[in-house]
């Protein structure tokens, strides 16, 4: 269904605010180079206008917290089917890119400054120049969409192509002009559909979730074993993932850099830091009372777009960290939450029973 937005005025006598149109589409452009949250506040623009090696030129190149490149694709006067063409094409380029290319693109973009240097002051951790680059996802900015866009965008995807489409509308508020926008997918779906590439072709999900608990200043393996729980925050890139999760889900958690800790049943949805409560020997207890190993984004609990989020777990095995298991070749992936669909996912959860000493029917 063609994406639309309506807004009202709220009065006794509610107000439907008329569409109106930007002096021109270089104005977006213009407007998500000054504030990049119009797009995602969990993006980096790292370029503007670069000229690819097939004559074309990409309007926007932004990075995110795990070194996946989105490409970022206006529809300006061409037809929506033609700009997602046009988009695929540039993003064969794209992907050819190496980390000394990506830099220079970032010096054109920000003259003098160094992307190592931004990406640490941005997202707060060091930019891996191996896994830089290693999948990327197309976004298509529009002011509407079609039927026929519609179903292209959801066969690529179903294809394992990461592309999504965001349209902007704009409305007539007196002398000024609102700007609404909206997602044709939900933006999870396309983060967890961005994998490296590799020459095995995917198979079937096996049912089993992977998860990256990461950065253990901000949180702690020890206590996530002993009160049963994994958690995610600091950002929405970072803590949507975790909505993937129901119950009874079975999820194998990995410490990048250090190796797999633990396997687990989930028994409950993803909850906000605030409202996430232990059982403790005085009873059940505010999760951040009781926590004191880590920070979990204290300073952010009452965003809920940055604050850490919590998900309830059933250990069914765990290691500390000393003994945490890595193997070469083991599965691995910065999204907090993914349901891997590459033949490694397969062989590491089959290796992983065997070194955890456990078995499910």
């Amino acid at each position: 269904m063609p994406i639309h937005t309506a807004l009202w005025k709220v009065t006794a006598q509610p107000e439907q605010l008329s569409e109106a149109v930007l002096p021109s589409e270089r104005m977006l452009e213009d407007m998500i180079v000054a504030q990049p949250q119009l797009l995602s506040d969990a993006w980096m623009l790292i370029g503007r206008q670069e000229r690819t090696g097939f004559g074309g030129i990409i309007d926007l190149l932004a990075i995110a917290p795990d070194g996946s490149l989105i490409l970022i694709e206006l529809k300006r006067a061409r037809t929506p089917r033609d700009v997602v063409a046009q988009a695929v094409d540039y993003a064969s380029w794209v992907e050819r890119l190496h980390s000394e290319d990506i830099a220079a693109i970032y010096r054109r973009f920000k003259p003098n400054q160094s992307l190592s240097d931004d990406f640490r002051v941005r997202f707060g951790q060091a930019l891996d120049e191996e896994t830089l680059n290693d999948s990327h996802q197309i976004v298509i900015v529009a002011s509407q969409l079609d039927d026929s866009t519609e179903r292209i965008v959801a066969y690529l995807n179903k294809r394992d192509i990461s592309i999504n489409v965001l349209c902007f509308q704009v409305f007539a508020h007196g002398a000024d002009q609102l700007l609404s926008r909206s997602w044709l997918l939900d933006p999870i779906h396309t983060q967890v559909n961005v994998t490296p590439p590799s020459s095995e072709p995917a198979e079937p999900w096996n049912g089993e979730f992977y998860v990256s608990f990461g950065d253990l200043v901000s949180r702690s393996w020890e206590e996530a074993s002993h009160y049963g729980f994994i958690s995610a925050g600091g950002g929405p890139w970072y803590s949507r993932t975790l909505q993937l999760l129901n119950i009874g889900d079975r999820i194998w958690v990995n410490i990048p850099r250090t190796g797999y800790v633990g396997v687990g049943r989930v028994i409950g949805k993803a909850q906000q830091a605030a409202d996430f409560k232990l059982n403790t020997p005085n009873g059940e207890t505010p999760a951040l009372d009781v926590l004191k190993l880590g920070n979990y984004h204290r300073e952010f609990v009452g965003d809920p777009e940055r604050c850490e989020w919590f998900v309830p777990v059933e250990w069914l095995h765990t290691l500390p960290l000393e003994n945490a298991v890595q193997e070469i070749g083991f599965f691995g992936n910065q999204n907090s939450v993914c349901k891997p669909t590459t033949p490694k996912w397969r062989t590491t959860v089959e290796r992983l029973k065997e070194r955890f000493g456990v078995s499910f029917s």
